[in-house]
């Protein structure tokens, strides 16, 4: 289920994360507008795209490039919507919704109580996934562009593959005035979470649901100990290369295969751990953590 992009029209009208539609609507105020216009997208849900929603959940296993790539082309390469942010929040509602199911099932494998279903549910969706994706989001937003930007320490290096000249290019958005330069937008840095948190989602709340049985066996052995720290080591590193591919998009941002480092150190971690024994399912308490607060 491949969506169609097509090419960028040149002269279509400019529309992004709840701006104003046109210069006339900017002169009459249409900078405070955006945030009214961009709840109002919340709830038009015939207007929203789940299938390249379903088509980018599949490509982030398969060919996380892409992803990316389509989404360049879907806001116009800056030509028609001057954004990089997607303003279409059907990622987010429909990973919420699986989400929503995971929960029913953890509830019910775990928790059979109406209560602690519920309030697994509001775990799972509005803290584990929204919450860390604004929290992420905003150490992103105020990071990333000064980290990585055209007057940022990492343009400076060299050696790197993103040291050479880049092309620059407008955008805006949330806590983004329309026309400023390189900059990073909040909306696109939620983009970038959500879609990292997906593969996430899978490992530690899909598979490792199904090998729960299996990794918790008492006492652990080495293969459920490497069975479960790989499981969690291939999740971060999932969202570490997603992050780093949404970044890596913008082409304005310099030497970001800086941000792939954690990589390196998670896998550190892991050969440590499966040395020493150190299981993260039942010694790091993993599971626990994602009933905190049940």
């Amino acid at each position: 289920m491949n969506p169609h992009i097509s090419v960028p029209r040149q002269h279509s009208i400019p529309t992004s994360f709840g701006a104003s539609s046109g210069a006339g609507s900017a002169g009459r105020g249409g900078s405070s507008l955006r945030m009214p216009r961009f709840f109002k997208r919340l709830f038009k849900f015939p207007q929203m795209d789940f299938e390249m929603a379903i088509w980018e959940m599949t490509s982030l296993l398969i060919a996380p490039k892409k992803v990316f790539k389509s989404m360049y082309y879907h806001n116009g390469q800056k030509q028609t919507k001057n954004t990089w942010h997607r303003p279409d929040p059907s990622f987010t509602y429909l990973l919420s919704f699986f989400l929503l199911l995971t929960a029913l099932a953890w509830g019910l494998a775990y928790s059979p109580r109406f209560g602690s279903i519920i309030r697994i549910s509001f775990m799972f969706i509005f803290v584990h996934f929204i919450g860390t994706s604004l929290l992420i989001s905003t150490i992103a937003y105020f990071l990333i562009g000064r980290i990585f930007g055209p007057n940022g320490p990492a343009a400076n290096l060299t050696g790197f593959r993103g040291s050479r000249t880049r092309r620059r290019g407008a955008a805006q958005g949330l806590f983004v005035q329309p026309g400023e330069k390189e900059q990073v937008e909040f909306g696109y840095c939620f983009d970038v979470s959500n879609r990292a948190f997906f593969p996430l989602y899978l490992h530690l709340y899909v598979v490792q649901f199904l090998l729960l049985p299996l990794l918790t066996r008492n006492p652990p052995n080495f293969f459920t100990t490497f069975l479960g720290n790989t499981l969690y080591l291939s999740a971060l590193l999932y969202y570490t290369y997603i992050s780093f591919l949404g970044y890596n998009a913008l082409p304005f941002l310099h030497n970001t295969e800086l941000l792939l480092l954690p990589i390196l150190v998670l896998s550190v971690l892991w050969l440590v751990s499966l040395i020493a024994g150190w299981n993260v399912v039942t010694h790091g308490h993993g599971v626990e953590g994602l009933f905190w607060g049940v």
